[in-house]
């Protein structure tokens, strides 16, 4: 029975978030976070944290061995496209190199479940707008890259160690929780952290920046599949229960539906009731025009799953911010 899981990057974003409902279903969870990009403020008190880095072998090795721990969820790793192009052996060792290590660790001591958090960002620039699970993968940013090799590594241990693995390629994932536990708080030109934070921030003259308006979109924006960080948390426990009874999987994580930076900030300005003047700046290295999910394995899987709203979404950002300005 699972009952203890550890999650890699769980003081993170969508690591804390995964952490909380673990807890609130009763799993014993604990962390490891070398707090690079996670923060404390996120960790969850119920859960067991450990401060450390993944690269580091012996130190996963001890608590794997002394908890007893063969369920993992594995979300550390350096998350920014445009950083990944400046700064592409960070990229390399810590999502690559740091996923063989963890590996090597748990295969050490009886791993049974493994859970990747992988990237739409495989697929590149696919002739399909619409991408499944079998979309042939040309990732054209360095961070793409190097969460396909990882994909491979995992594929690669799961055959000779005989575990089960679930890659969870995430589209946009955005909002937080709706109990305002955790959510956002590293920017990296996120565009509902940045549109939520000059929202909150500022009452006049709001800026955002725009990058590239003459992408082969209806508007020159890209395009993205966005979903809530509440049901990529879904996603992860529900696919740690299918584990248990079926074979590994490879699974998209969107709702199927693609909005333009455009339409964002439109549906921003609707929900704030504020202007916002666009500043439209040149393309960022390695983003592609237009992604979206097909989301048919996804219904097999998850047939009776709530999907939150865009409006959702936006709100919870909304909140969000407004949280983190009182402290």
């Amino acid at each position: 029975m699972i009952n203890k899981i550890l999650i890699t990057g769980g003081a993170g974003y969508i690591g804390s978030k995964i952490s909380y409902d673990l807890v609130d279903l009763g799993f014993d969870v604990y962390i490891i976070d070398n707090l690079s990009t996670g923060h404390k403020i996120l960790i969850n008190k119920k859960a067991t944290f450990f401060y450390g880095d993944i690269l580091d072998y012996n130190f996963v090795n001890n608590i794997l061995r002394k908890k007893k721990i063969s369920n993992i969820m594995h979300l550390a790793a350096s998350l920014s496209v445009e950083e990944s192009e400046t700064n592409p052996i960070k990229y390399y060792k810590n999502n690559v190199e740091g996923t063989q290590i963890l590996l090597k660790a748990a295969v050490n001591n009886n791993l049974k479940n493994f859970i990747f958090s992988s990237t739409c960002a495989v697929y590149g620039n696919s002739d399909k707008v619409k991408v499944n699970e079998k979309t042939f993968c040309n990732p054209v940013s360095t961070y793409g890259r190097s969460k396909l090799l990882a994909e491979l590594i995992v594929k690669n241990f799961s055959e000779k160690y005989n575990f089960k693995y679930g890659i969870l390629r995430y589209f946009n994932v955005a909002g937080a929780d709706e109990k305002l536990r955790t959510g956002l708080i590293n920017c990296n030109d996120q565009l509902f952290k940045n549109l939520s934070l000059k929202l909150i921030r500022t009452n006049n003259n709001i800026k955002i920046n725009v990058y590239g308006n003459d992408y082969p979109t209806e508007d020159g924006t890209c395009v993205r599949d966005y979903i809530s960080v509440t049901d990529i948390s879904k996603m992860h426990i529900l696919i740690l229960k299918h584990l248990s009874k079926e074979k590994s999987i490879i699974l998209n994580c969107g709702y199927g539906k693609g909005y333009s930076v455009l339409k964002i900030v439109k549906e921003f300005e609707r929900i704030s009731g504020k202007r916002i003047k666009i500043i439209f700046k040149k393309r960022r290295q390695g983003d592609v025009s237009a992604i979206i999910n097909n989301i048919n394995l996804a219904k097999k899987i998850y047939r009776n799953m709530h999907t939150a709203s865009l409006s959702n979404i936006i709100q919870t950002s909304l909140n969000w911010e407004k949280l983190m300005q009182k402290k």
